[in-house]
């Protein structure tokens, strides 16, 4: 199989409810670069947005609830509309600080805390928000292995 050249083999593609504020949100909270935004025809929701965080890329789009597919459903809806998100976002990082200054800045941009930063048995500093658009991000980063091991 063969990957397009220029993108990542696996990009997320989120659904939100207000792109416009989610893009503000991301930039904030995770330092993201919006890389490309089209405007529905509406002028008020994003149809397409590219964000460069974190050394990798999401695509992102608001919630259309007026386009369905063949079989008459809307299976791309927001967390908001579904009532919670079915994927975690896993953001790996360099080092054990990272994950707390990670974390802390989300927290600091409005995301909610949904488990602390921890040290964890799978040896990992580790903890989860939830962003204000109901998209959970789970941030990691290896420990240095206890001596004799």
């Amino acid at each position: 199989m063969a990957f397009a050249p220029n993108f990542p083999p696996v990009e997320p593609h989120i659904c939100v409810k207000g792109g416009l504020e989610a893009i503000a949100f991301y930039e904030k909270a995770f330092g993201a670069e919006n890389t490309f935004k089209q405007l529905a025809e509406d002028g008020k929701r994003v149809l397409h947005a590219n964000l460069s965080l974190f050394g990798g890329s999401i695509m992102l789009h608001d919630e259309f609830s007026e386009y369905k597919n063949p079989d008459g459903e809307n299976d791309v809806m927001s967390p908001v509309t579904r009532g919670g998100a079915s994927i975690a976002l896993n953001i790996n990082l360099a080092g054990p600080a990272d994950v707390d200054a990670a974390v802390n800045r989300a927290v600091a941009a409005g995301a909610a805390l949904i488990m602390p930063v921890e040290d964890t048995f799978w040896n990992a500093r580790y903890g989860r928000i939830r962003d204000p658009f109901g998209h959970v991000w789970a941030f990691n980063a290896a420990l240095e292995a206890p001596a004799g091991e």
